[in-house]
């Protein structure tokens, strides 16, 4: 059995990445979400265990400082740790399955430095458009909506980091690049594997 594909996606929040990889998920098979450790407070209609593993700042850092397992990749954003198990994730890519990672520039890079994922970053059109969601959201105060735009102007400079770079502009568009982009990695990975077992003559 050929061991599945690790994509890691980034975005700036905001910017629909989470309703894209909702959607995508939805549609293609095959696809497992690596659900995240974070010690920041669950926000409305979140669900421990499914959209993370929501846990102290203490049961964070001892988690982190497993070995051999520990995180894959951990980071420190707004004032709230972020981390993905190692453990996880690996289990999951030894019996086949496309594990997709949903963290930001500084997790991706940790990512990059112990494995060979395939990158993909989602944009907004224009920082003007990002604000405009932000704003719609209602859940960011002014002094949050300051960091949060300072913080993707830093994080859209890092997008030429990654190997797919996608456009949120119209939501069912961005839906079928990211689509595309599995279908792509999983054929290259496929053709990978008949070259690894066929004979040569």
């Amino acid at each position: 059995m050929a061991e599945g594909i690790l994509l890691v996606v980034s975005a700036p929040s905001g910017c629909g990445k989470t309703t894209i990889l909702k959607q995508v998920m939805a549609k293609v098979s095959g696809l497992d979400f690596s659900v995240s450790h974070t010690t920041r407070q669950p926000r409305v209609g979140e669900l421990d265990g499914v959209d993370y593993h929501f846990v102290s700042k203490e049961e964070f850092l001892a988690l982190r400082d497993q070995q051999p397992s520990g995180f894959l990749e951990w980071a420190e954003v707004h004032g709230n740790f972020y981390g993905t198990s190692r453990r996880d994730v690996e289990a999951l890519l030894s019996v086949g399955k496309d594990v997709v990672l949903d963290i930001d520039i500084q997790g991706a890079e940790q990512v990059r430095k112990n494995a060979d994922p395939v990158t993909i970053f989602i944009s907004p059109p224009t920082l003007a458009e990002l604000e405009r969601r932000l704003r719609g959201r209602g859940t960011e105060s002014p002094e949050n909506l300051t960091v949060r735009l300072a913080n993707a102007e830093k994080e859209m400079a890092a997008a030429d980091n990654y190997r797919y770079l996608i456009i949120n502009d119209i939501l069912e568009q961005a839906i079928r690049d990211l689509q595309a982009i599995i279908t792509a990695e999983r054929r290259r990975r496929n053709t990978a594997q008949v070259n690894r077992t066929v004979p040569r003559s």
